[in-house]
């Protein structure tokens, strides 16, 4: 993947991300999300959509090259990502928003993509889907949204089959520095966000997922990474 710079960092050291990594003080529950993304439902794609289309489009480069057709895409949005699916990859898109999903709806409707199989309003954290229905699972800029972020990995744990792949792209709290005192300083401000400045990785993964997990720095200027589990 041409876009995803950084080399893995399976030898990550877990106890030197715990030391000032407390939990986000202002948990993000449901209706804050939908509420936040309904407010910038219009303005996303030229906004955010922009900003993170460098991982977004590596993200969907790590998905087409891994094995299996049958994809569920968490945190679809507004439907950036749907067109740069193979064609080979039949896609499942859940989001919380009902508002980005009208807008995720007509893209795959006006591009005329095929392979999209459905769109759907769910909570990722207590999906619907059966234990084992897909091969990969790709939850990209939600694992700082959602109000359990472990409650999301086991979800996709269980509805990815054994041996399948599980990425996540996010982007994860700085662990020292300037970026750490600003990150620190918008917390308070989550709500308006939807999402945690101050989320760290070990927010989300347990130390044993962190020691098997490959975990690459992702172009603009680190601002995103990627985080790939071997189901």
């Amino acid at each position: 993947m041409s876009e995803i710079y950084g080399s893995a960092t399976n030898s990550l050291n877990v106890g030197s991300l715990s030391s000032r990594a407390t939990a986000p003080k202002r948990p993000m529950d449901a209706d804050a999300v939908r509420t936040a993304y309904r407010r910038w439902a219009g303005l996303y794609d030229f906004g955010f959509g922009l900003i993170s289309g460098q991982a977004r489009r590596s993200a969907v480069a790590a998905v087409n090259a891994a094995p299996g057709t049958k994809v569920l895409e968490v945190g679809v949005g507004t439907g950036l990502a749907l067109p740069l699916y193979a064609p080979d990859k039949q896609v499942t898109g859940i989001d919380l928003s009902a508002a980005m999903l009208r807008q995720a709806r007509a893209r795959a409707a006006d591009l005329n993509l095929p392979n999209i199989e459905a769109l759907l309003e769910m909570d990722a954290q207590a999906t619907s889907f059966e234990a084992g229905q897909f091969d990969i699972a790709v939850a990209m800029f939600v694992a700082s949204v959602v109000p359990n972020p472990q409650a999301l990995v086991a979800e996709l744990k269980r509805v990815v089959r054994p041996g399948g792949t599980i990425l996540f792209v996010n982007h994860f709290a700085a662990e020292r520095g300037p970026v750490w005192w600003v990150e620190r300083a918008m917390a308070p401000a989550s709500a308006l966000l939807g999402w945690h400045p101050d989320f760290h990785l070990n927010h989300m993964f347990s130390a044993a997922e962190l020691k098997t997990a490959s975990i690459s720095a992702m172009r603009p200027m680190g601002l995103f990474r990627l985080v790939r589990l071997q189901n």
